[in-house]
């Protein structure tokens, strides 16, 4: 007589379990593994956690029109120090959560956080003419009008519409994009007088932080052209590791403070451990900007907008990028469960405007986990939880400095430009729309800006080759929404 199948982990119970995780995360279809997720996941996360301390200093600093910080105290230096540690809480708890729901919903190795450029649009031009939760209101609109164009199928037709040769174009110029971030961060690339950037200081190659950047560049080069696992991941312990030791035997300052030779933003040392403070959660007033005397309906339309369109096609840009890099996209150049990536993608722009953190998006850099070996949404899981862990372990994560994680993405950018072969150079209709958008992403410091220029280019080359008929109908739509994008200032100074 057979006795009962034992229902511990470890027998088949357990297995069953795994066995379904793996179908519905698709691992082994994907040819993945559990270790291989967990790193990509991990070097995802140190490749974006500074967006933990980065968001405080954006949105946490400026007051709105009626002079108040964002958790609605009068700007002073204590005040300023309460509002940055509420925003960085909120930071960390939104990204977490959404960045798991990616994983879980999309299945994508996608991560999510508050969206730099449209947490400056916050800071620098929606706050100063309405109160901090009237600007986050209008967040949480645009994230549900994105919402809305997901359920009625219009946003994934658009992605669908996109030519194949321009979303390799995309791919490039993120590719490019993301390079230069790296360079940035790592110091190699800085303004100039006299020229719009140069090397280093003055030319040079100079200090400890520049060094750190330039050993973990050849580090992670070195090992992930031998095929070593986790190649990338070591790279950022090993250079994080010299880093505090350099910073205990020969301490060095930050740029901020003053030094051309210091870390472009935290140095690599143990931080002071504080309780979370989420008073932020909630504070937001949907409609309010509307009723603002100094605003007109269309002007705070025109506001939403724009939010809306750099949102939409950022999401666009990094989902090809991510998919390019891991093979993950099919014949037709389109990503898997596409409309549950899209429709999380939408829900965190709401999260992110009801918890005041801005707008959160797909991040870029979530293609560093990719090149480390991510194909799932294990990974978008990983560097969810760390996100969690963060919100209670700032300490931790404060030691990382942004140049033993940049040269990260420097290797990124050199993989992501073998897309490049899948444009037709000798068709100009090609050609220059590809072109235009490759250069304008890291020139304008904008993937959407790129997009836009790069689409618009498109339909006039089209136009001009006698193939209008060709054109898709919703091609024709998104670069006349383009065009309304680029000129909203001189229509701003008609409402």
């Amino acid at each position: 007589m057979k006795t009962a199948a034992p229902t511990t982990a470890s027998g088949p119970t357990g297995q069953d379990a795994r066995g379904t995780l793996d179908r519905w995360f698709e691992i082994t279809k994907r040819g993945s593994t559990w270790g291989r997720e967990a790193r990509g996941g991990l070097v995802t996360f140190f490749a974006m956690a500074y967006i933990i301390a980065l968001n405080p200093a954006i949105i946490g600093t400026v007051p709105d029109i009626n002079g108040n910080l964002i958790t609605g105290q009068p700007v002073t230096d204590a005040n300023i120090a309460v509002s940055k540690a509420a925003v960085a809480a909120a930071t960390a708890l939104i990204a977490g959560v959404m960045t798991i729901l990616m994983g879980v919903v999309g299945r994508y190795p996608l991560a999510l956080a508050a969206g730099l450029g449209l947490n400056a649009l916050l800071a620098y031009t929606l706050a100063p003419i309405m109160t901090w939760p009237q600007a986050m209101g209008l967040v949480v609109l645009e994230g549900v009008l994105i919402a809305i164009l997901v359920l009625t199928g219009f946003r994934t037709a658009v992605f669908k519409a996109v030519p194949a040769f321009m979303r390799a174009a995309i791919s490039v110029g993120i590719g490019l994009f993301v390079t230069f971030v790296g360079l940035v961060d790592g110091g190699l690339i800085r303004p100039a007088q006299g020229t719009p950037v140069t090397l280093g200081i003055n030319g040079s190659l100079m200090g400890w932080p520049i060094a750190i950047f330039l050993i973990g560049l050849i580090m992670g080069s070195v090992l992930y052209a031998r095929g070593v696992r986790g190649g990338l991941l070591i790279s950022i312990i090993v250079a994080t590791v010299i880093a505090v030791i350099v910073q205990v035997v020969h301490p060095v300052a930050t740029m901020t403070s003053g030094s051309v030779t210091g870390w472009k933003a935290n140095p690599p040392v143990w931080g002071q451990w504080a309780a979370p403070d989420l008073q932020l959660l909630g504070n937001v007033d949907v409609f309010g900007a509307f009723t603002q005397q100094n605003l007109s309906i269309l002007g705070v339309t025109l506001l939403v907008f724009s939010l809306l369109l750099a949102d939409f096609f950022d999401t666009m840009g990094t989902v090809v990028a991510v998919g390019a890099e891991g093979h993950l996209l099919d014949g037709n150049g389109n990503p898997p469960h596409l409309t549950g990536v899209l429709m999380i993608d939408s829900l965190a722009a709401v999260a992110g405007g009801l918890g005041s953190t801005s707008s959160n998006t797909s991040y870029v850099e979530s293609v560093s986990g990719v090149a480390e070996g991510a194909r799932t949404g294990v990974a978008s899981v990983v560097t969810g939880l760390c996100f969690l862990v963060a919100i209670v372990a700032s300490p931790i994560v404060s030691l990382i400095p942004a140049e033993a994680v940049s040269p990260v993405l420097v290797i990124v950018g050199a993989l992501m430009m073998s897309n490049v072969t899948e444009i037709k150079w000798s068709k100009m209709e090609q050609a220059i729309p590809a072109f235009l958008t490759i250069v304008f992403m890291p020139f304008a410091y904008s993937i959407t800006v790129g997009i836009g220029i790069g689409f618009i280019m498109l339909v006039v080359m089209d136009i001009a080759k006698g193939k209008v008929r060709q054109i898709h109908p919703l091609m024709w739509l998104v670069s006349a929404l383009f065009v309304l994008y680029f000129l909203q200032g001189l229509i701003g100074q008609y409402t």
